[in-house]
């Protein structure tokens, strides 16, 4: 980068820093746009096109994914009604949140809370520390640092990585919507592999990963293949049906957890996944 690019991308990289931290910091509370680029000094459309270039989508979506992750867990693990969800995350009616909810996650609030399995990370936080650094600036990786304890006392053990297969020519394709059905079955069939003491995350736009808490090669295969064997199978969006598949490696958790090792070794494993066409290990 030149000098001037240098100081155009520190500019936008300030801005999206700022804009995602008052977002995530105001989901229980009314948030406006304008009110977002007041905070982050910046007129309501450099704000837009920043955070354009930083995600691929608009702030709307981005905050209403956002308020639906959390909806979705807290539908899991408290004694919350949908009306109350509803509430808490800025709808106004028992409808449009079940709407809007069922748009993101497929089903409605109470057959989500029935039938899901495992955790609700599907549109986790950004994590600005992984910008990839050009024209675009684009933010790559999900906060998961509310994890690393549990990673880290799980050293000896596998995480299984995912990756989806040609996502980026679904969404250029097809659309946003079709790669957000392909992302939603991508991590719904590996929240049904798991095992119930597992956690499943998803770490990037494609990639998702599954905590198996196991040292056995043997056991890590057969949760891997559960998910493999499903390769291949549709998922229907308004425009059709689209083919789900995806590769997939495993990774030995370290005695010393870094979050940029795990990705660098999700990075490789998964690479040699795509090359060999099989589970990869990793130790």
């Amino acid at each position: 980068m030149t000098t001037k690019e240098e100081q155009r991308f520190d500019h936008g990289f300030t801005t999206f820093v700022t804009a995602l931290g008052y977002i995530e910091s105001h989901l229980c509370e009314e948030i406006s746009q304008e009110d977002i680029a007041a905070a982050c000094y910046v007129s309501l459309s450099s704000l837009q096109k920043t955070w354009k270039y930083c995600t691929h989508y608009s702030i709307k979506e981005y905050i209403q994914k956002r308020r639906l992750t959390l909806a979705g867990r807290d539908l899991m693990e408290h004694e919350i009604s949908v009306l109350d969800a509803a509430m808490k995350y800025g709808y106004n009616s028992h409808e449009v949140f079940t709407r809007a909810f069922t748009k993101v996650w497929g089903v409605s609030p109470s057959k989500f809370r029935k039938n899901w399995k495992g955790d609700c990370g599907l549109y986790p936080a950004l994590n600005p520390e992984y910008v990839e650094r050009n024209d675009y600036m684009r933010v790559k990786k999900y906060d998961i640092s509310e994890f690393y304890d549990y990673l880290g006392s799980k050293a000896g053990t596998y995480v299984l990585c995912f990756d989806v297969i040609n996502l980026m020519p679904v969404n250029e394709q097809l659309g946003r919507e079709a790669g957000d059905k392909v992302i939603l079955e991508a991590f719904r069939r590996i929240n049904e592999a798991a095992e119930d003491n597992m956690i499943c995350l998803r770490l990037g736009g494609d990639e998702f990963a599954m905590i198996t808490e196991s040292c056995d090669t043997d056991k890590v295969s057969v949760l891997a293949e559960k998910v493999l064997s499903r390769n291949g199978d549709k998922v229907a969006y308004s425009g059709g049906v689209v083919p789900v598949s995806l590769h997939c490696g495993a990774v030995r958790i370290g005695e010393d957890l870094k979050y940029s090792v795990l990705c660098n070794d999700f990075n490789e494993v998964i690479d040699r996944a795509r090359y060999s066409g099989k589970v990869e290990f990793m130790t």
